[in-house]
């Protein structure tokens, strides 16, 4: 079968949460069939495509991300209806190259990964030979700013926050439904999205295809180290909303807590483009915020224990998988650990407040058996559940013929 598909972001390496589900699903399918790429070039990625991808592609593109200032932004919502996210990768040369493809080849799929390249879609329909379309809907994007919305709204100093959150909950609502209405197949990665889609769209039946992982990479043994004692670890992108609310919640609500019990307690915030908000953060001794690094992996490894304070968002947390296939102990929030068939006290540590995510912190820095058997029954689940060699047949079935 020949299947094209379109990504945010050239997919190779994985070093987040898009880029993971991305190579995840092509290197699963290309054994099998004959894929084609086109993709944007985030700022920073080399102009060189990567090896990995130009053997796993028949042809692979990339053109660079359009720059979008605040201004663009701010214009885009008071001249259109559209939400931000269908707006900001619109780009003319991405467009006529897709219209090049489609024209010149004869595809039996066209994969649109994530809602940001839904704009695509009239071009993909006015192909003279239009493909089976399948939208895999990362996060179900008018859920999580619902989400965010009513996050920011207690909060007196977030209420600009909140204002944009409102205008894009509304928005994505509209334009999700508009999507999915439009699409052949929707792809969803927990059943809780599969709900959230089917209430906007009755008669809409998505395919769960949950978010994976490759446990051969993500192993407890790929990096020789012995934990530090007391040390915690959160990674993610760091300008992204939802990971900023989760760590500044944490050091402000639990993390006191935590000290007043175990005052050498050390916590690693790990991930690109630390926002500003967390600059107060870089003051605190017990803290480190790292930015961009080439490898999760061995911060994840050196922890004792991974933190996962989310109190918004939507979708599955890819950032669980990573932690729980290496072995460790997760302490998250039950939204954190969202879509996800956890159980409480045997696969991750579930507390949503302030003080019960400090308690079981504490209680686990000073359990290592139990930290231990957490970590090992962590990833027995995953091998078992979450592994790419076990999620990619289920994208096969969703395909046509």
């Amino acid at each position: 079968m020949k299947i094209l598909f379109l990504t945010p972001q050239l997919p190779y390496p994985p070093q987040k949460g898009t880029a993971l589900r991305n190579w995840g699903l092509i290197d699963g399918l290309a054994s099998r069939h004959e894929l084609s790429l086109l993709s944007f070039r985030a700022p920073g990625q080399d102009a060189e495509l990567p090896s990995p991808l130009l053997d796993a592609c028949e042809q692979v593109a990339a053109v660079p991300q359009p720059e979008r200032t605040v201004r663009d932004r701010l214009l885009g919502m008071l001249t259109t209806r559209h939400p931000d996210m269908a707006l900001r990768l619109r780009s003319e040369v991405y467009a006529l190259r897709l219209a090049e493809w489609l024209t010149r080849e004869t595809f039996d799929v066209v994969q649109v990964e994530g809602i940001e390249l839904a704009s695509y879609l009239d071009v993909i329909e006015s192909t003279a030979r239009v493909p089976v379309v399948v939208f895999d809907d990362h996060n179900c994007e008018y859920v999580l700013q619902r989400r965010v919305f009513f996050t920011d709204l207690v909060a007196p100093a977030r209420w600009p926050g909140a204002a944009y959150s409102c205008v894009q909950w509304l928005r994505l609502r509209r334009y999700e439904t508009e999507v999915c209405r439009r699409a052949d197949r929707v792809l969803t990665v927990s059943d809780a999205d599969a709900d959230a889609l089917k209430r906007l769209v009755p008669g809409l039946d998505p395919s769960v295809v949950p978010n994976g992982i490759d446990t051969r990479a993500y192993h407890p043994e790929v990096v020789e180290t012995q934990p530090r004692e007391n040390s915690l670890v959160f990674t993610g992108t760091m300008d992204f909303r939802p990971n900023v609310d989760a760590m500044l919640w944490f050091m402000r609500e639990a993390l006191p807590l935590i000290q007043a019990e175990i005052p050498d307690v050390h916590v690693d915030v790990v991930g690109q483009r630390p926002h500003p908000r967390l600059d107060p953060l870089r003051e605190n001794a017990s803290v480190t915020l790292t930015g961009f690094v080439e490898d999760v992996r061995p911060y994840i490894a050196n922890a004792a224990l991974y933190v996962a304070p989310l109190r918004m968002g939507g979708g599955t947390r890819l950032k669980l998988l990573e932690a729980m296939a290496m072995g460790k102990a997760v302490v998250a929030t039950r939204l954190g650990a969202e879509g996800y068939p956890v159980r409480d006290g045997r696969e991750l540590v579930l507390a949503d407040t302030a003080a019960d995510f400090a308690e079981s912190v504490i209680s686990l820095l000073q359990s290592p058996k139990r930290r231990t058997a957490l970590g090992r029954t962590a990833r027995a689940f995953v091998e078992e559940r979450y592994d790419w060699r076990a999620i990619v047949p289920l994208v096969e079935k969703v395909y046509p013929g």
